[in-house]
């Protein structure tokens, strides 16, 4: 097991939740929780950040006063074949209600040449592997009909399926184009964290003031002021060159005369 440090529970804490403009799914914001202060947690060693945040969140459930942890990844298995996994079920302590929670921290950049159909069709993941809208078509399609799969109820028996109501509580880091002038909906922009670039436009962008920090996939979606390690220009522009030869979009964090921001260079 390892301890999770502050800054990476308060980034969970104050992550943004995109609404039910976006998602067409009723909303759970972590703020709900009502919690003052989680000074410890701990999580299973070498987990990706997915999982990594997804515990995190487990933990302040149990940590909190208004809702209970009934159930955490059920697995829902048909003839030895799991088909789906269901995130949390919990139940607010002073309402009673029962609530079946899917739940994502995600990471997307708005490519406004993506797709002239909608908005919601440009945000992309970094390596353009992934999109929001394929993670809400999935959500819809599959994760949250899996609640009432025969199969579920045998799963968990104590559950009346038809008494849970279902919400979506789907963390969002979102980044525009350098420079990027176009409109974008104000429940996008409560989410919007950076900007990403190409190689070349970092290198153009440098001054000698600055000083920069790679950080490692779990520490994405830290507040840059809380890091206290910054590196040089040149170490750090071969440190991303070598990433964007993988194939590797870098999330950069950037210390400017004491002035913190972030963003991704791209490789596509």
């Amino acid at each position: 097991m390892e301890t999770i440090q502050q800054s990476r529970i308060d980034s969970v804490l104050k992550a943004t939740a995109l609404d039910e403009s976006i998602t067409n799914c009723a909303t759970f914001d972590l703020a709900n929780l009502k919690i003052k202060n989680v000074r410890s947690i701990e999580v299973p060693t070498n987990i990706r950040l997915g999982h990594l945040i997804e515990n995190i969140v487990a933990q302040l459930f149990k940590a909190s006063n208004v809702y209970d942890l009934l159930y955490h990844t059920t697995q829902i298995i048909v003839d030895k074949k799991t088909i789906g996994e269901i995130d949390f079920v919990i139940k607010n302590s002073r309402t009673h209600e029962i609530i079946h929670l899917e739940f994502a921290y995600k990471f997307y950049l708005f490519d406004p040449e993506f797709s002239a159909e909608s908005p919601l069709n440009c945000w992309i993941g970094p390596n353009r592997n992934d999109s929001l809208y394929e993670k809400l078509e999935k959500l819809k399609t599959k994760q949250f009909p899996l609640l009432f799969h025969p199969c579920t109820q045998q799963t968990l028996p104590n559950l009346v399926v038809n008494r849970v109501s279902q919400q979506l509580c789907l963390l969002a880091s979102l980044y525009v184009p350098f420079d990027f002038k176009g409109p974008i909906s104000n429940s996008y922009q409560k989410a919007i964290k950076g900007y990403y670039m190409n190689f070349e436009a970092f290198v153009k962008q440098h001054t000698s003031s600055k000083t920069y920090c790679l950080p490692s996939k779990k520490d994405w979606g830290i507040d840059p002021t809380d890091n206290k390690n910054w590196s040089e220009f040149t170490a750090t522009k071969e440190n991303i060159i070598k990433k964007l030869e993988e194939k590797q979009a870098a999330l950069c964090w950037q210390m400017d005369n004491g002035t913190a921001t972030q963003f991704f260079i791209i490789w596509w």
